[in-house]
């Protein structure tokens, strides 16, 4: 009986050590990703994907276009650089949507600026007559003069899905993860903050809250951010695979502790 006592609680010891042993290398095993879901699908995105795709979105807020410019728009990144900044492509293309600098979109150091890349390529959008109307990837092509523009017609359900998560239409539609820093990182809410306004002006990022906090949450790892809370929910880098989670209501809140709720808050 003693021996049978003694297995059953080495067998628990294993049991326990072993369960907290995954729980702290989870985030390591879990990698680093962003999770978009909505109505129109899920995707699967790397970080750098989800900081493009927020800073396009916050461009198309600033400008008010519609939503549909914003589709343009993730169309053509996806099919020219799968939404990602790259330093070099066909001759002279570099960045988000390939710009060339030999076709007076810019230099190469301002193309791979995604603020500014965005900012021209929808001033050339609103310049497509029926850009509203017409099907997104001749409204692309119309943009980008490509040599195949049937490609971007590839990506439209992307394009859906996406614009629905990072304008905000759609909330708690982004949710990161990546493993903890080898060193302590001090969190940047200001640097990051300034960053945001630069593409969403500082009228918006006071109204536009579930684009804010999409922003946020998708450029976190960038600037240390350790949760991101809006609307009575929370994201935490710390559980960022979970998503977004319900804060729990303070039992013992004075009215003077109470906190805006119209306002994306992050630390």
């Amino acid at each position: 009986m003693t021996v049978v006592v003694i297995v059953a609680l080495l067998g628990g010891a294993i049991y326990y050590g072993a369960y907290h042993l995954l729980k702290r290398t989870e985030p390591f095993a879990l990698g680093e990703h962003c999770l978009v879901k909505t109505p129109e699908g899920t995707l699967d995105i790397d970080i750098e994907q989800a900081q493009v795709a927020a800073t396009v979105a916050a461009v198309a807020a600033r400008r008010k276009l519609p939503e549909r410019a914003l589709q343009i728009a993730y169309v053509t990144a996806i099919q020219e650089s799968k939404l990602a900044n790259l330093p070099y492509g066909d001759r002279d293309s570099v960045g988000v949507f390939q710009q060339r600098p030999s076709q007076g979109w810019g230099t190469p150091e301002q193309l791979q600026d995604p603020v500014y890349a965005t900012r021209k390529f929808f001033a050339a959008l609103e310049k497509v007559k029926h850009y509203r109307t017409i099907p997104l990837h001749d409204a692309a092509q119309a943009v980008q003069r490509s040599a195949d523009g049937s490609a971007y017609a590839e990506h439209e359900q992307s394009a859906k899905i996406l614009s629905a998560a990072f304008t905000g239409r759609v909330p708690q539609a982004v949710h990161c993860w990546y493993p903890p820093p080898a060193k302590p990182v001090k969190p940047q809410p200001e640097t990051a903050r300034k960053q945001l306004v630069r593409a969403l002006g500082a009228e918006a990022a006071g109204k536009r809250g579930w684009l804010v906090a999409a922003w946020y949450v998708a450029h976190a790892q960038k600037y240390g951010l350790r949760e991101v809370r809006f609307e009575g929910v929370a994201w935490t880098a710390a559980a960022g695979h979970d998503g977004w989670r319900k804060e729990p209501k303070p039992t013992d809140a004075k009215p003077t502790d109470t906190k805006p709720t119209d306002a994306v808050q992050v630390a």
